[in-house]
């Protein structure tokens, strides 16, 4: 065995270093305010000026322990007050009367957004305000450290929210709504600070104001109350307010160039610069609030978890159309294999031929599809079925191709007539496209492939032939049931999802 013997010297030195050691840790810790006399000086009341800091941080962050899992961001405020040794941060900034009032101010008049105040506490925040300056309500210490400890944690919870909710929508779409695929930026711990980090509340809340002619519209629809064609006031506010919410999130096209698809509008735009430069109708897969019955109900399915849509709703997404395919085969979804194919071959034995439609078990084409069992409940995923190309194909002469989790895409249709209907909420999800070839000319522009393109869909025998864009376009399925036009003037459409059943909905049991 090895021992190690320090001489008395070596022992000294080690003392003395840790002493060194402990001074440097000490000096290094934040130096607190002292809040007692910051607050006895705005409220003159004797009663703040027994307040001890070191006893305040402890029973702040006391309360903030057992409260804490009742705000709405309790991460974010948890690493706020522990790098500031949990002392009142927006008080020690804003503890002014007259600029906490104009704060409650601006919270009160969160109905111009369609956001109800008590979704942000005012009338409690306004009550903590009033018993803090009241000399006659704080009476003992312990009253004192208390009220303080509330007023802080209630502008805090309150003023952030409303930041929040401002700048990036008060609901997260993807938390709602179970088809639901566009990137939507989130409040993160640079925005969440900014409340914090003003000396001026009622400057940065009115700087938070949105800004876009959109939203703009739709604020000043609501305030004055505006009715929609064919529909009631109750029924146009909350058209109002859930399109609103949807301006809010942190969602919509920055790109100079991109196709948008209005999924209630029925319709597309490619837009440049800032304009349309191609519009067309177009078909949305059937929705379950195609009829729209009843707009004023709300949304209880397996209370409130995410929606359950329709099969064959359309999705909200964002994606890259990164190439298309001229005269498509059609790989038919097990779905549609399993509940419409296999109905119509077993009446019809020659409906598969008559249709260009090929069946193929592991990989092989089954050459005489009269053997197969159409009465069995798995055709669909034994077998695979194929339309190949042709006029009679169901995705018509092109389709658009996009990454997505949903597999649909932008295509043609053999199927004409519904271009004329009001209701065209009709496919199985895809999109179906009024002007294809109009299209292909938006996104290629005049040129080769262009003309590849063209020839290609008008061709007696038609190939399948893959074509890459030489510049991947955005592309954006939207809902919004309420925008103003070019001319300003408001535009409206039914809900034929029911998603701002959904919407509203969440919006109420917020407050």
């Amino acid at each position: 065995m090895i021992a190690k013997i320090y001489s008395k010297s070596t022992t000294q030195k080690l003392f003395l270093v840790g002493i060194l050691c402990l001074f440097i840790l000490q000096s290094c810790k934040k130096s607190h305010s002292d809040i007692g006399a910051v607050v006895f000086k705005e409220t003159r009341n004797k009663i703040f000026k027994d307040i001890e800091t070191e006893t305040f941080v402890e029973k702040f962050k006391s309360t903030f322990e057992k409260q804490e899992k009742q705000y709405r961001n309790p991460k974010f405020l948890r690493a706020l007050y522990e790098s500031n040794d949990f002392e009142p941060v927006l008080l020690m900034k804003n503890l002014s009367k007259d600029k906490l009032k104009e704060a409650v101010a601006v919270l009160n008049n969160s109905n111009d957004h369609g956001l109800d105040p008590e979704i942000f506490k005012a009338r409690e925040l306004n009550d903590l305000i009033e018993k803090t300056y009241n000399k006659k309500e704080i009476k003992t210490l312990d009253e004192a450290y208390q009220v303080l400890i509330d007023l802080e944690l209630s502008a805090a919870n309150s003023l952030s929210n409303y930041s929040n909710a401002l700048q990036f929508g008060i609901i997260s779409p993807r938390k709602i709504y179970a088809q639901y695929y566009t990137a939507t930026k989130r409040p993160d711990s640079v925005s969440f600070l900014q409340i914090f980090q003003t000396s001026d509340i009622k400057n940065f809340l009115d700087s938070i104001q949105p800004k876009d002619k959109q939203y703009l519209a739709l604020q000043k629809a609501l305030k004055d109350k505006v009715v929609l064609p064919g529909i009631s006031q109750e029924e146009a506010q909350r058209v109002l307010q859930v399109n609103l919410e949807r301006l809010r999130w942190k969602n919509l096209p920055t790109e100079d160039k991109y196709v948008w698809v209005n999924i209630p509008d029925f319709r597309l735009d490619v837009m440049e610069g800032g304009k349309s430069v191609l519009n067309m109708k177009v078909c949305v897969g059937e929705g379950r609030n195609k009829n729209n019955t009843d707009n004023l109900v709300e949304y209880d399915e397996n209370d409130l978890k995410k929606d359950r849509p329709f099969s064959r709703e359309t999705p909200q997404l964002k994606s890259m159309i990164h190439s298309v395919q001229v005269n498509p085969v059609w790989n038919i979804p097990e779905s549609i294999a399993t509940n419409e194919i296999s109905k119509l071959a077993a009446k019809d034995p020659y409906y598969l031929s008559n249709n260009n439609i090929d069946v193929f078990e592991d990989g092989k084409l089954v050459e005489d599809p009269e053997t197969i069992d159409w009465s069995d409940g798995n055709v669909g995923k034994k077998y695979s079925f194929k339309q190949r190309p042709g006029d009679d194909n169901s995705l018509g002469k092109i389709k658009f191709l996009f990454n997505n989790e949903s597999s649909v895409y932008l295509h043609d249709t053999p199927s004409k007539a519904p271009f004329g209907w009001d209701m065209r909420a009709v496919s199985h999800g895809c999109v179906r496209l009024e002007k294809p070839l109009e299209l292909a000319e938006a996104l290629f522009g005049h040129g080769d492939k262009y003309d590849k393109i063209k020839t290609g869909m008008e061709s007696a025998n038609p190939v399948a032939t893959d074509i890459a864009l030489p510049k991947q376009v955005p592309v954006y399925l939207t809902y919004f049931t309420c925008w103003a036009d070019d001319a300003g003037k408001l535009q409206f459409r039914k809900d034929v999802y029911g998603l701002d059943i959904v919407l509203f909905t969440y919006l109420q049991r917020l407050a």
